[in-house]
């Protein structure tokens, strides 16, 4: 990036933003905290940036950042707090017939309480593979763990929510809904 101090954190935030609050908002499952956490983060960054020295990616630097801010959070708040049931409120709705977006709607419900369910370290593999594309590689890096434990945390993650979903879950559908 070129230009002054000033130009080259304008357009940090411009670039990591948005995915950081996404992350943050399926981390903590509300828009505020998202919004008050995303804050925090880039203030953090603004803060940390001369000592910044490329030896990862600044996305991974920053997400890796969140990590940290997410996880204070989480245990400044202890999670019961801070999560709300909106975690998808967001979302637009489906178009199709009302018993078939209810039943969606009721599994997207079921799946959002599963992940929100999970200890913090499997939720962040759930969330920033799945949710954020991710490959096991970045998420690795942003977690600071090897890439084998990504996989075997990931793996584990899945199994905690299949078990929490139930016989009726099918393996197929949750990582079908998580899109992997």
């Amino acid at each position: 990036m070129s230009g002054s101090y000033e130009q080259r954190i304008r357009e940090i935030c411009e670039a990591y933003y948005q995915e950081i609050y996404y992350f943050l908002y399926h981390f903590v499952g509300n828009r505020s905290d998202a919004e008050d956490i995303t804050q925090e983060v880039f203030a953090r960054v603004l803060q940390a940036l001369p000592r910044y020295d490329g030896r990862v990616t600044l996305k991974t630097w920053i997400f890796s950042i969140a990590k940290h801010v997410a996880i204070d959070q989480y245990r400044r708040k202890r999670f019961q707090q801070i999560f709300v049931d909106s975690w998808f409120h967001g979302l637009p709705a489906k178009t199709g017939l009302p018993e078939k977006e209810f039943a969606e709607k009721e599994q997207e419900r079921e799946l959002r309480e599963a992940i929100l369910a999970l200890p913090a370290k499997y939720r962040l593999v759930i969330i920033i593979r799945s949710i954020k594309g991710c490959s096991v590689k970045e998420t690795a890096e942003i977690l600071g763990i090897s890439e084998a434990k990504v996989k075997v945390d990931f793996h584990r993650a899945i199994k905690l929510i299949q078990k929490k979903l139930g016989p009726e879950c099918h393996g197929g559908r949750v990582v079908n809904a998580l899109g992997k």
